[in-house]
């Protein structure tokens, strides 16, 4: 038993029964061992496990912060896992255990970019961090610094601060950012000395106690060592300043002890003496002792007889507790009228003072060590959970009512600070004069708490952005695999009453063929879930293949097969799969079962979706042309991309119309992303072809269309840039509407943005002119035309993508084709993400023409 707060050791921890320790100051019982031997004989997971507990040590104790955290990569370095946490209840951040390293919560973006993430407050991180902000819907700051050596990044530092107006401190940073360096400094030595860092197996993250605050009243310790046979007392120091001895005046004698212990408490003094001789130990027997002033004041004896001879036990070798400052305040709080209890950090009761049992009719028994949801059935409701998580994430003190039946209502105050909370709790109406007999605490009610249904809103927020049967198979490997602990992972949809493989992570390469196809009658766990429509679990081979005798079976060792039916209607099935034997609990069962009805619902939207988009999207494609116009001297090449996010349609469009000898390039740009978009555009497109093979001038062709856009009312404007260039000496004329500047590259290289004077959008005003600038183009010119797409970036102005395009283009290799040209500048200016569709026209003036060239979309 260890006593709370004590400056020594607790007693009872004695070297052995025939080796009793000689008090002093080297008999201090509790004291860490010294470390034997060099650092590198302790297992590298001890070693590891000691800088983790180090830097959250370190960086609380030198930032001001509550909370921090350690992750740390995996080995197939998919996931991030929770390694040591303090100042944060563990069960709060169970959700957060494994995190996909490719997934959009802040320690993932910060271990792959290796850039600080730091948010302010609960509108900051909903604005930047949205899926954080499900899980954990409180108000705090944070920072998430890369644990990194060299170009080695193991793992991520996050550190909480309560939300203020500052957010986190910058003079923390540098700190934090310290710490994280000398970490990875400790990691990196490991991994040079051949061990590996990363966590194997399904280890519970080590949660650091965090030393109490200096307020907290202390225990003082004294040692002895009491012949009982002979009455000679060795005693150190401290012992001998609890019982009042100055200096030279304790004789070494029971005698002289005797003097010093209030004459009422001596019989039980003696009594203790004889349990402890008799029984070979005493426990926490409590005398006073009579301070300087006569006033006693309590210790506590606790003692254990190691020596036994013939004669019997004669040797007692113990510690005397100074416990007058906790005894105070016990006293102190037992003495009120409304209820205190403490909670650690995991939410469970450690302490409740004798009122509160009257005001919440339970025992003190029955609360100690439990949470107060799971034995007080009016209180499982989550938002009390939540109360309690909100009051520690936030640090701020948290209030509430609750219905106790049949008729009370109690009002409850916590107040947080980084070891937990206390916590008040008052009637809201007088008490009865006389309290009805306290029933037993009822059983745990089986609930599904916060922490259960954070998977279900997590993954029900990523799925809100998935758009596309792609995309729901993305987010459901990003959310599923690291937050279940699985390894791999198959999707499966029905078609014509086939299964077949719409999606897969982690099996071994063609291990699925066998399985494509398989009717949704078949006897496979995949079929039968769907036809059942029942989530089979299986928590072992055996039980697997007890079940299918002859099913083809890869490494792994459980597995979970769940029915993804949406609307009554079977949409396909989803397997994941465990590489050792795994115990699915009662919550996960229900978890994963609801999870899949989350994923069916998405399947079918994103099946619906990708159906009209194919139809879309020809509808697009057939309004681009598709073989551009040939000229003698000019050649012109085309590309277009959709966008990858939403992946809906969008209203770019570009040609090339031959008028009198003479071509007229044209680029124009509809708003929005929709089939009305797509619709607009290729009337718009069959609107410029008409008027510029009737001869109209750039800047007429530009007002015609803009008028008659108008005339249609699509509700839509459009951007457009048509440039009419005279194969014969070069002469370009430019007219814009509301479109982004042609960019030239001259022959010699030198490359420039033309921001010729242009007009308004077409669409804005039926009266609006569209000026014509002029210019000529030497042989080897290069001249791109351009939809925004290409150049936008939302972290960057607009002018630096032109920018961007322009110093691509300059950085042509002599001799560099057309057809190469476009296909750079995609990659070198355009984003890997984009959201917008990208059209490319380019145009090289003054070489040889070989031969019509095809658009490339």
């Amino acid at each position: 038993m260890r006593h709370p707060h004590a400056t020594g050791g607790a007693p009872g921890a004695w070297s052995g029964p025939d080796q009793p320790r000689e008090p002093g100051a080297d008999a201090v019982v509790g004291r860490a061992a010294p470390r034997t031997g060099p650092a590198a004989d302790r297992p590298a997971e001890h070693r590891r496990d000691e800088l983790f507990a180090d830097a959250v040590r370190g960086v609380l104790g030198r930032t001001g912060a509550y909370g921090a955290l350690v992750y740390l990569r995996s080995r197939d370095r998919r996931s991030l896992a929770l390694r040591t946490i303090a100042g944060v209840p563990l069960a709060v951040m169970s959700p957060f255990r494994r995190v996909a390293a490719a997934g959009p919560l802040p320690v993932a973006v910060c271990f792959r970019t290796g850039h600080e993430i730091v948010l302010t407050g609960s509108e900051d991180t909903m604005r930047r961090f949205p899926q954080l902000a499900v899980g954990l819907p409180y108000d705090f700051a944070s920072a998430c610094v890369p644990v990194e050596h060299g170009g080695e990044r193991f793992g991520v530092l996050s550190v909480l601060w309560p939300a203020s107006d500052d957010g986190v401190p910058e003079s923390s940073r540098p700190l934090i950012a310290a710490v994280a360096a000398e970490l990875g400094d400790g990691l990196a030595g490991l991994e040079e000395s051949g061990q590996s860092v990363e966590p194997g197996g399904e280890g519970e993250p080590a949660v650091v106690e965090l030393p109490p605050p200096s307020s907290v009243p202390t225990i003082r310790v004294g040692l002895f060592d009491w012949d009982v046979a002979t009455g000679a007392l060795a005693a150190d120091e401290q012992f001998r300043e609890i019982f009042g001895f100055g200096p030279g005046e304790f004789d070494g004698t029971a005698t002289s002890l005797s003097g010093r212990i209030a004459p009422g408490d001596l019989p039980q003094f003696r009594a203790a003496a004889r349990t402890a001789l008799e029984h070979g130990e005493v426990l926490a027997a409590r005398v006073r002792v009579l301070g300087p002033d006569g006033l006693p004041y309590p210790v506590e004896l606790w003692a254990r007889a190691p020596a036994v001879v013939s004669r019997g036990r004669t040797h007692l070798v113990g510690a005397v507790l100074d416990v007058r400052s906790l005894t105070a305040a016990a006293a102190a709080v037992e003495r009120l009228r409304e209820g205190v209890f403490s909670l650690d950090l995991d939410g469970r009761i450690r302490y409740a003072n004798q009122a509160t049992e009257p005001l919440l009719r339970a025992r003190r028994e029955d609360l100690i060590g439990h949470h107060p949801w799971d034995v007080l059935p009016w209180l499982a409701d989550p938002f009390y959970e939540n109360r309690y998580r909100a009051a520690l994430l936030s640090q701020r003190p948290a209030t509430f009512l609750a219905a106790r039946p049949p008729d009370g209502w109690l009002a409850f105050s916590l107040y947080p600070d980084a070891h937990g909370v206390t916590g008040r709790v008052v009637s809201a109406e007088p008490l009865p004069d006389a309290v009805e007999p306290l029933p037993a605490a009822p059983p745990p009610a089986a609930r599904t708490g916060v922490g259960g249904t954070h998977h279900l809103l997590q993954l029900a927020s990523a799925l809100t952005e998935a758009v596309t049967v792609r995309d729901v198979c993305r987010a459901v490997a990003e959310e599923i695999l690291p937050a279940f602990g699985g390894q791999e992972l198959a999707i499966y949809t029905v078609h014509d009453q086939e299964l077949q493989l719409v999606s897969q992570s982690g099996y071994p390469d063609g291990f699925l063929d066998s399985f494509e196809g398989t009717p949704v009658d078949a006897r496979v766990p995949g079929a039968e879930t769907l036809s059942s429509g029942t989530a089979i679990f299986f928590e072992s081979v055996r039980e697997l293949a007890a079940a299918y005798p002859g099913l083809a079976l890869d490494e792994m060792g459980a597995w979970a097969f769940l029915p993804l039916i949406a609307s009554g209607r079977a949409v396909g099935s989803c397997i994941l799969g465990f590489d050792r034997p795994h115990q699915f609990t009662v919550e996960e069962r229900g978890l994963l079962t609801a999870l899949g009805g989350f994923i069916a619902q998405a399947l079918e939207r994103a099946r619906l979706y990708d159906a009209e988009f194919a139809v879309a999207r020809g509808l697009q494609q057939a309004l681009l042309p598709h073989r551009l116009a040939e000229v003698p001297g000019i050649r012109i090449t085309a590309r277009y991309l959709p966008g990858t996010q939403g992946m809906e349609i969008g209203g770019d469009w570009y040609d090339a119309i031959v008028t009198d000898g003479d071509v007229t390039l044209v680029i124009g740009d509809v708003e929005g992303h929709s089939v009305g978009a797509a619709a607009t555009m290729g009337q718009l497109r069959s609107a410029v072809r008409a008027f510029a093979t009737g001869g109209d001038p750039p800047d007429q062709v530009l007002a015609h269309t803009n008028r008659l856009l108008l005339d249609l009312d699509p509700g839509l404007l459009a951007s457009c840039c048509l440039v009419r260039l005279a194969s014969a000496d070069g002469t370009a004329r430019i007219a814009r509407a509301g479109h982004m500047p042609p960019v030239l590259r001259h022959p010699d290289g030198r490359t420039e943005a033309l921001y010729v004077a242009g007009g308004p959008l077409l669409g804005v005003d039926e009266l609006a002119a569209y000026p014509v600038s002029e210019l000529r183009l030497s042989p080897g010119s290069v001249l791109a035309l351009y939809t925004d797409g290409l150049v936008e970036d939302p972290a960057a102005a607009i002018d630096e993508g032109v920018d961007r395009l322009r110093a691509a283009m300059a950085r042509a290799e002599p001799g560099e084709d057309l057809e190469e040209a476009a296909e750079r500048l995609l990659r070198e200016v355009g984003s890997a993400r984009r959201v917008d569709d990208v059209a490319l026209l380019l145009t090289a003036f003054g070489r040889a023409a070989a031969g019509p060239t095809p658009p490339s979309v």
